[in-house]
């Protein structure tokens, strides 16, 4: 008794302490606490954030809750203020049965980082349960042969409540028959016999109605009672023997209804109706009744019900065996279930991002997967995997549970979404196995640069276009998504001839399509380039660069331009054919260009109209006039060709150029014909009247021609007497050649109109020249000169009709030094040397040498003039530079003057302006007046 007291102390010194435990404690991740039972819902169980030592905020951002494997969760979680509150009502007989210890746990998740608390609660029992027994009234039949000593076994109370609130005595009333016999612990495998004192007498006594009851330990106590009904039988002094006090047996779960258990077994020592026995469970619980039942007379215990290992994992059961004299007996049976893999693992997806960037390292965590197998040993062994071709793998981080994590670089342009099959198998046999499929989505990440399909590209635009024109169109791809793929298209910053390129071409931003800002113009440019930049909507935006060589076509939008004959309306030139040409002589050639190109450019000529088409004709391709017969004596010597110059451009520009052709061997012929060319005539039937008024015309008009001539060369030699008298030094006639406005030889740089008449004849030349304004004119340097000898005159006091040298220090500047026919070669006398145009004249000019330079500078006309007709302007260009120190003939001397290469300066030393040249009248040395009139009479007859 005195162990016993202390074996019941110490319970309830544990209670107390487990009681006191009520706080919670947390050790390696794990938090701990203890509650009663029966709990209102909503009641405090614990503060989780302080237990755990995190800030309430931390549940709060971290998306704290609660994970239960089970069906229900009996603990929630006020994440704002961290603490743990009752959610279920909580019984703890319905939660764990006969199992004193009773607990259940679950999980704590937090995100953003993953974390996992375990949390194990312990439900303490509190006394709600008083001590029942299985019938409100026993019946017993007792023989009186019964011997004082015999025991009576008494079913037992049940309580379900467990430690100190649980059974704790029994109390019999009366007992002056009976007493209580106790064996073992006052539990459900406990033997409550009655012990009869002293004999019973039938006839005595036949009834004994005795009250028990059952107190448990609670504060206060419970009890329950139960009243016995003694008959007292005739003698029976065997009771029934179990073979086994103890049966052991096996059942799996699942086992279909009628499978056998076990089989009990008894013996009776008595015979007859005595030796009969009956079996049947005692205190069975409801569960068991519903799960296995035994048979009364064989003692079979068959399964009625369906078991379930993950429920019941071992049945105890207690058996009773009785004969007709109501002797009885007990024994038990003990049935442990057999597990079956007959769960499926259970998947569950705790946490999850459906869309990963497709920049994510390698390790990033995707999901977290929990996995759950209710059954037991190898049957509960899951091993996670998915398929092997996918960019990631399983990592096992806590027990239950895994995480889906990427295993390589992913690419969204190759792959953009993923169907992730996780497959649980556990290791029964056959093994079960469950699938839950994640789809995931890859955002896409601004990774790709637009791109064009070409590094270049090559566009083409007729000239004179419409404003706004569109021309071109590109387009640039970009492997991204969304807004990352919208591209949009810019005009990289560029100049073209000084202008910004925006202000020839713009393009379409969304489109990607050119537009000309304005008309181009083939003539001026001809192509040019631009640089186009294509960007993405990305953060940082990402772009590409192309090329394109923008071609601008040519357009017939420019007629034919004639370069020569030059067409005039002052004068009149015509082209001399001799009587004795042979066919196929030259004429002339028609010169023209075509500022377009291509077939724009290519010039025809045809002959349009003509006063002998059978005379002449032009070449298709170079324009060439040309006899097509030999010439006779009853062609007429005026000849008006009208050529049409015809460019091969769709449609055809062409431009018109008149040629007057003279048929004739001599000027004095020509002029006769072409005297009143520019006078309209009126012919009439009287012919003879004409001829005669024509031959008295120009009869006067020979007569005045040698009266001028005569009187314009007296004009002339007293002229040059003067200039040689007043001018010391004759200044040099400069030698201009054609400059283009850049600097580079080429086209004339300021415009010079002028007209000449050639002829055969060279009395009959004539030049003219207009003079450009701001120019130095001859007589500015001969003012030079004339100062500078009356200067020498002052020094020297006297001047006389032969020239002294003058003084080695009077020099032309280099600035002022100009190349001429008389610049350079020997001094008249012969001494001094040749002078290379650097220094003055040593002896004064004389009039060969004063003729000699006005000759040359009209015969540079002449030669100029000739192939370009009578009237030139300097805005087409010169094509061939006519030079100025050539040979020339002076009538009347024997003097030659030659050109020296030495004398000639560099052509930088050489611009600046032509002087004026006066006009020249020099009669032909190999014919006089009274031969020309001869001649001309000739030909008129």
């Amino acid at each position: 008794m005195a162990m016993r007291r202390n074996y019941r102390l110490l319970e309830w010194l544990l209670c107390i302490f487990m009681v006191c435990a009520f706080s919670a404690y947390a050790v390696s991740g794990q938090v701990r606490y203890s509650i009663p039972e029966e709990m209102m819902v909503g009641s405090f169980v614990g503060n989780i954030a302080k237990d755990l030592g995190l800030e309430p905020q931390r549940l709060v951002a971290g998306r704290a809750r609660v994970f239960s494997a089970g069906d229900i969760e009996y603990v929630r979680l006020d994440g704002e203020k961290g603490q743990l509150l009752v959610k279920e009502r909580m019984d703890r007989e319905q939660l764990c049965l006969e199992i004193s210890a009773c607990s259940f746990s679950f999980d704590v998740i937090l995100e953003n980082p993953m974390e996992i608390f375990r949390v194990t609660v312990e439900i303490q029992d509190i006394n709600d349960n008083s001590p029942v027994f299985p019938k409100k009234k026993i019946e017993l039949e007792i023989s009186e042969s019964v011997l004082p000593g015999a025991l009576f076994s008494i079913e037992s109370a049940i309580d379900q409540d467990v430690g100190e609130n649980t059974l704790q005595k029994y109390i019999l009333n009366p007992s002056d028959h009976f007493n209580l016999k106790i064996q073992g612990r006052l539990d459900v495998s406990e033997h409550i016999e009655m012990v009869l004192q002293k004999p019973l007498d039938r006839e005595k006594t036949k009834h004994h109605f005795l009250t028990l009851t059952a107190v448990d330990g609670g504060d206060p106590p419970r009890s329950g009672t139960v009243q016995i009904h003694i008959v007292v039988l005739d003698a029976n002094d065997n009771a029934p023997i179990f073979s086994q006090a103890t049966y052991k047996a096996y059942v799996l779960e699942n086992a279909a209804k009628g499978t056998l258990v076990t089989t009990v077994s008894a013996t009776d020592a008595d015979e007859g109706s005595s030796a009969n026995i009956e079996f049947y469970f005692e205190h069975a619980t409801a569960s068991i009744r519903e799960l296995f039942t035994i048979d009364p007379i064989s003692g079979e215990v068959n399964v009625v019900g369906y078991i379930d290992y993950e429920r019941n994992k071992q049945f105890r059961i207690k058996v009773k065996a009785k004969d007709n004299g109501g002797l009885t007996n007990s024994c038990g049976i003990v049935v442990d279930v057999i597990d079956m893999n007959d769960n499926t693992p259970k998947i569950t997806v705790m946490s999850f991002s459906s869309a990963l960037p497709e920049d994510s390292v390698p390790g990033t965590i995707i999901a977290m997967i929990n996995i759950q197998d209710l059954d037991s040993g190898d049957n509960a062994k899951v091993s996670c995997s998915i398929d092997r071709n996918l960019p990631f793998k399983i990592e096992s981080s806590l027990a239950n549970y895994y995480n889906l994590v990427t295993d390589s670089v992913l690419d969204r342009e190759q792959t953009s979404e993923y169907n992730v099959t996780i497959t649980a198998v556990d290791g029964g046999n056959p093994p079960l196995s469950s699938k839950k499929t994640l789809s995931l989505k890859l955002s896409d990440v601004n990774d790709h640069e637009p791109q064009f399909q070409q590094e270049r590209y090559d566009a083409y635009v007729f000239e004179n276009n419409a404003p706004s024109l569109s021309f071109f169109s590109i387009s640039a791809t970009d492997a991204d998504w969304g807004s990352n793929a919208r591209v949009s298209y810019f005009l990289e910053d560029g100049s073209l001839n000084g202008a910004p390129l925006s202000s020839y071409v713009t393009i379409n931003s969304d489109s990607g399509v050119l537009y000309a800002v304005k008309p181009f113009d083939y003539e001026q440019m001809k192509s040019f380039k631009i640089h186009v930049k294509a960007q993405d909507g990305g953060s940082p935006p990402l772009s590409g660069n192309v090329t394109i060589n923008i071609f601008i076509k040519d357009e017939n939008d420019n007629a034919p331009q004639v370069l020569y004959p030059v067409q005039t309306s002052g004068s009149l030139v015509a082209e001399m054919v001799p009587r004795s040409a042979d066919v196929g002589y030259l004429v002339t050639k028609v010169v023209a260009v075509d500022v377009d190109s291509g077939q724009n450019a290519w010039l025809s000529y045809k002959l349009q109209k003509a006063t002998d088409r059978a005379l002449f004709e032009v070449g298709l391709q170079n324009g060439e006039i040309r006899t097509i017969r030999q010439v006779i004596d009853k062609d007429a010597v005026k000849q008006r060709l009208t050529v049409v110059v015809e460019d091969n451009g769709q449609p055809s520009r062409s431009a018109t150029v008149n040629v007057n052709v003279a048929v004739a061997d001599n000027f004095p012929e020509v002029l006769s014909e072409f005297t009143d060319l520019t006078v309209d005539r009126q012919y009439n039937d009287n012919l003879t009247f004409y001829l005669v008024l024509a031959l008295a015309v120009v009869s006067v008009l020979f007569i005045f021609s040698i009266i001028a001539l005569i009187t314009v060369k007296i004009y002339r030699w007293r002229q040059n007497r003067l200039f040689y008298k007043s001018a010391a030094n004759l200044p040099v006639i400069p030698y201009y050649p054609p400059v283009y406005p850049d600097g580079t030889m080429g086209t004339l740089q300021r415009v010079y109109n002028y007209e000449v008449c050639g002829t055969t004849d060279s009395r009959m030349s004539d030049v003219k020249f207009a003079r450009p304004c701001s120019q130095n004119t001859l007589g500015d340097v001969s003012r030079m000169g004339t100062m500078q000898r009356e200067k020498r005159e002052q020094e020297d006091g006297d001047v006389s009709e032969e020239q002294k040298p003058p003084n080695n220090d009077w020099r032309f500047t280099q600035q002022g030094q100009r190349p001429g026919p008389s610049g350079a070669g020997p001094h008249p006398e012969g001494a001094g040397g040749a002078v290379v145009g650097t220094g003055p004249w040593p002896n004064p000019p004389t009039e060969a040498e004063q003729l000699q330079a006005l000759m040359a500078a009209a015969n540079e006309v002449s030669d100029a003039t000739a192939t370009l007709g009578p009237r030139y302007n300097a805005q087409f260009p010169m094509q061939h530079v006519p030079d100025y120190r050539q040979n020339v003939y002076i009538p009347g001397s024997t003097a030659t003057l030659t050109a020296n290469p030495q004398q000639m300066m560099p052509q930088q030393a050489l611009q600046g302006p032509p002087q004026v040249i006066p006009q020249v009248d020099i009669p032909n040395a190999g014919q006089t007046p009274a031969s020309k009139k001869k001649s001309t009479k000739k030909d008129k007859k």
